[in-house]
Order: C-alpha cells, then sequence, then structure tokens
C-alpha cells in the first residue's frame, strides 16, 4: 500500500507481517462464517460460489487485479481482501453488508478501480471487496431523457448506451471512460461539459442506495439530507449506491475539437499565461484545457522542452467556433485547418485518445491500454499565475524524464460559477479560474522508484503554493490525496483529524456531512481514510 510506506517506510514492512499473521490465523474461520452467513441470505442462490472469490479460489487473482488502475496498489506487499464478492443483483449487496458486520469484516466497494489511493479495494484490516463489475446495466430513455445507470457501469458504456438511443444527448462526466459511473458520481465527476452543465452530481435525480441495515432505500425513503450527500460526498461513507438517475442533457449533432500543441519556442509560456485570463470567461460552450508535460524538441534535435497541449471542445460548428477564438482568445491563432467536426459521441473517443474511425465499441471495455504506477494531486487557482511560477513549473517537469511528470488545467466559469456551493458537497464553484491536477507516472518496479516520484510531486506541490487557493488549500475528493491531513488508516478518523482534509475537500459542506454521517451510520461502518466521520467517531475500535 504505497500511499503508507512512502510515509512511513520502516514501519510498513513489520505492519504487513503483523497483518499477514493475523489474516493467516482468522481468514480461514472469518470467511467461512461470512460465505455461511451469506448462504442463509434467503435471496441468495445456490450459485453463490460463482459470485464469491477468496485465495484459495484459481480466478481470485484476476478477479482482484483485474480493475486495479494503478499498480502501486498490485505489488506482493500490498493487503489482499480475504473475500471478494460480485453481486450480480441487488439482493447480494444487501447481504454482503449484512454479513460483513456480523462478523466484523471491513468493506471496500469497487466500481471502476480508479481510486487514486487504492480505497475501493485495499485496507489494512481484514476486508471485503463488494466488486460492481456485475451490476452495470443502463437503461436509457429517450423519451424522458432520463438514465437508470448501475454504479458498476463504465463512463464509457454510459456514453455509448445514450448515444445509441440519442445522437443530440449526452451526460457531464469525465473523460476517461473506464472510470466507473458509481465512485466518479460519488465525488461529483467532472469532464468537457462542465461549463455548459456542471458535474454529474448536479445532474443527479435520483438514486438508489444500500444502508448500513441492508436496506435499499431511494430518493424518497432516503431523504433529501441524504441524497445530497451522496452527490459529491465521496465513495463508501454513508452506504452503497447501486444505481443513480441521470438527467441527460442536450448537445448538438455536432460539435467541434481541436488540439493546438505549443512549445516554449513557440511562446508556450505566453500563451498559457494568457489562457489563465480567459478560460473561465470564454462562452459557457466552449472548453480549453491545457496539458503540461515534456517532449523532445522538434527544433533542437537531442534537447527536451515543455509542450502545452490545448484541447477544446465546442458545443457547435467551427464556422461559430473562429469568431469566438478570435474575439477571446486571438493569441493562439486557431485556423480551421486545426478543427475537426463531428458528433458528441466522437468527441468521447477525441478525448479518451482514440483515433476517429475507431469502433464505439471500444468504449464498452473496462480496462486501459496499458496501467501504470501513478501518484496525483489537485489544486485550485483563484488568480492567474505569474511568468515566474509557470517558468518555475517548467523547470520542474525537467527535473523527471519524459512521460512521467504532467499537468493538467482544467478551466472552470460558465455554469459551474452559477450554482451554489452547498447545492451538493463538492464546493468548488464560483472565484475558481481554473482546477490543477498534478501527476506524476512511472513504470519501474520497486519502493525507490515509488519514493522517487512520489517526492517529485510534494516538492511541485509545495512549489506551488503561494499561487493556489489558501486558507484552506482546496483540493477535490475525485483526486484523493493521502498526503493532506491525518489519517487513520483503520478509518476512525475524529472529526478534528478528519477537518483537516474535510474542509480542503468540501469547505463549508464538511460539518452538514457529518451530520448526515452521524444520522445514517453512528458507528462508521462505512468508512475508509479520508470517509466522512461521524460525531462519536475516534472511540470507536
Amino acid at each position: 500500500m504505497t500511499f503508507f510506506y512512502s510515509v512511513f517506510p520502516s514501519m510498513f514492512p513489520l505492519l504487513f507481517v503483523l497483518l499477514l499473521s493475523f489474516s493467516g490465523a482468522t481468514s480461514a474461520h472469518t470467511h467461512e462464517d461470512f460465505l455461511q452467513c451469506l448462504r442463509l441470505q434467503s435471496k441468495y442462490s445456490a450459485s453463490i460460489s460463482k459470485l464469491v472469490y477468496t485465495p484459495i479460489k484459481s480466478s481470485y487473482f484476476d478477479v482482484l487485479q483485474f480493475s486495479i488502475q494503478n499498480r502501486r496498489f498490485n505489488t506482493t506487499i500490498t493487503p489482499k481482501p480475504l473475500v471478494i464478492v460480485t453481486p450480480s443483483n441487488v439482493s447480494h449487496v444487501q447481504a454482503a453488508v449484512i454479513c460483513s458486520q456480523k462478523h466484523g469484516m471491513h468493506i471496500r466497494v469497487r466500481s471502476g478501480g480508479h481510486d487514486y489511493e487504492g480505497l475501493s479495494y485495499v485496507s489494512v484490516l481484514p476486508f471485503v471487496i463488494i466488486d460492481l463489475i456485475n451490476l452495470g446495466s443502463v437503461s436509457v430513455d429517450a423519451t424522458s431523457n432520463t438514465a437508470w445507470v448501475e454504479a458498476g457501469a463504465n463512463l464509457g458504456k454510459v456514453y455509448y448506451s445514450i448515444a445509441q438511443k440519442s445522437g443530440t444527448s449526452g451526460f457531464p462526466a469525465g473523460t476517461c471512460p473506464t472510470v466507473g459511473i458509481g465512485g466518479h458520481i460519488s465525488g461529483g465527476g467532472y469532464g468537457t461539459l462542465l461549463r455548459k452543465y456542471g458535474l454529474a452530481a448536479d445532474n443527479v435525480i435520483d438514486a438508489q442506495l444500500i444502508d448500513v441495515n441492508g436496506r435499499i432505500l431511494d430518493r424518497a425513503s432516503m431523504g433529501e439530507d441524504l441524497f445530497w450527500a451522496i452527490r459529491g460526498g465521496g465513495g463508501n461513507t454513508f452506504g452503497i449506491v447501486v444505481a443513480w438517475k441521470l438527467n441527460l442533457v442536450p448537445v448538438p449533432d455536432t460539435v467541434t475539437v481541436f488540439t493546438v500543441e505549443k512549445t516554449l519556442e513557440q511562446y508556450a509560456t505566453q500563451l498559457v499565461d494568457r489562457w489563465q485570463c480567459v478560460a473561465d470567461k470564454l462562452h459557457e460552450d466552449l472548453f480549453i484545457r491545457v496539458i503540461l508535460e515534456r517532449v523532445n524538441s522538434s527544433s533542437q534535435p537531442g534537447k527536451t522542452t515543455i509542450r502545452a497541449a490545448f484541447n477544446s471542445l465546442f458545443l457547435g460548428k467551427v464556422d461559430s467556433l473562429l469568431p469566438l477564438m478570435q474575439e477571446s482568445f486571438p493569441e493562439l491563432g486557431l485556423v480551421k485547418e486545426d478543427c475537426t467536426e463531428m458528433s458528441w459521441i466522437e468527441s468521447v473517443l477525441y478525448f479518451a485518445g482514440f483515433s476517429r474511425n475507431t469502433s464505439l465499441e471500444i468504449l464498452l471495455n473496462r480496462t486501459q491500454p496499458s496501467v501504470r504506477f501513478f501518484k496525483a494531486k489537485s489544486d485550485y487557482v483563484k488568480e492567474p499565475m505569474p511568468k515566474v511560477a509557470l517558468e518555475g513549473l517548467w523547470k520542474r517537469l525537467f527535473q523527471l524524464e519524459m512521460g512521467s511528470g504532467q499537468l493538467i488545467f482544467s478551466p472552470y466559469g460558465g455554469r459551474m460559477s452559477e450554482i451554489s456551493e452547498s447545492s451538493v458537497p463538492f464546493p468548488h464553484r464560483a472565484g475558481n479560474l481554473y482546477q490543477i491536477q498534478h501527476l506524476a507516472y512511472w513504470d519501474e518496479e520497486g519502493i525507490k522508484e515509488s519514493r522517487r516520484h512520489i517526492s517529485w510531486i510534494r516538492r511541485l506541490y509545495s512549489f506551488v503554493t503561494p499561487y493556489v487557493s489558501k486558507n484552506p488549500r482546496l483540493a477535490y475528493i475525485n483526486y484523493r490525496d493521502l498526503d493532506i491531513g491525518v489519517n487513520n488508516l483503520q478509518g476512525n478518523t475524529s472529526y478534528k483529524q478528519a477537518s483537516i482534509w474535510g474542509i480542503k475537500y468540501f469547505k463549508i459542506n464538511f460539518d452538514k456531512l457529518v451530520h448526515v454521517k452521524t444520522q445514517v451510520d453512528p458507528a462508521n461502518f462505512f468508512r475508509n481514510e479520508q470517509s466522512i466521520p461521524p460525531l462519536s467517531c475516534g472511540i470507536i475500535n
């Protein structure tokens, strides 16, 4: 579990040995008792063996590793679950919740496996993974422009299913098609439509949730406070959402995309500086993000440089886009030849890195072409960073080899500035120019490489401190970062400890989230290292 041993490297091997000793002594009877409990649940069928995986089963590691999207948490010393349950209907989830409580098993819930700190499938406590991979149906109602989506569906399947029913409907969620919709919405969820329609969580109109008592609740029966909390308050903290009802949004039959790349030699610094001043003020139909990384220099063979890729979606045709760009951001020098018109669903492929002639069926894939080691952090920028700060970022990108460090600047403004910061738990609205995602990637195994890259991203994060949000320094819960605050590895962080990271993620909404948690899960059964604590937390063992 890299996020732990990167901070406490000398303690982790001892902790892991103790955990192995404990789990070895207890797992045999614990998981048998757990399995027997599942069998006794009236709605469980005799085919339970097809839904449950333990380490003695040959397919256990294939199932465990299939949805691990960060190699940091797929090592020999990463703690493994005693049991993996892959429910095929909601009653299986209910049974798993009831039996986990009865037999003292900790729960981790996984949809797409993209949790940045692996918290959907790793725990230091004896634990069960409830893997929602078989709960992935998508039902689109083109007449009402809504969809019921099970939490195990990946974003690509959601987009694909919408496009099969309508060429002029979409949904404002992320650009990575293998991300699970369950966790994505639980933290807010944003993508190329955020300036037009806000977050994924802003466009949820109902949900089905399994609570701590194993009951299945919808919006009416759970109440508005709990319905508010699950739309952005973080996954695995109030219960298990098994389905979301989405309000689909209109998109034109033709959209326009472009990616204009500029290097330092092509005045990238000046262009990024200008982008900071205009990106949040552009027409809400226009989204332009900037991806920054180190690349080979085409003008100086043998040298490297920094490339700024201006990556855009416009909800309209190129003939409408060009005058907007000429008026608002002429410095980029966008011309018609830079642009490509396509359907909205084709733009999903474009932002996922696929060529235009790629079959739409690729969106149904649950695995990425390659899975790497990575560590990420996030920031919000409220005033343009000075050029000296940008030059400092370039200097730090040069410290890692090519392809190992990346910064993504995503613009705000538009609809994001109009929605109240307390509308859902996600609070980052008006006043933000853009969000930064800091990323470090690597392919080499071993603690040494992990430490080197994690140390780099921590230094980068420290460097930008004067130029980002302050008091508190804000962060995005879906880019979970266990470097923030005090994290009790058993998930029983006190209110005071949790408020350090809680206020960064949720601002004024943190206290309301704690109130809801205290009402619906006072014993803190659903928890992870950065889940919302009940007020009683800290005295629970």
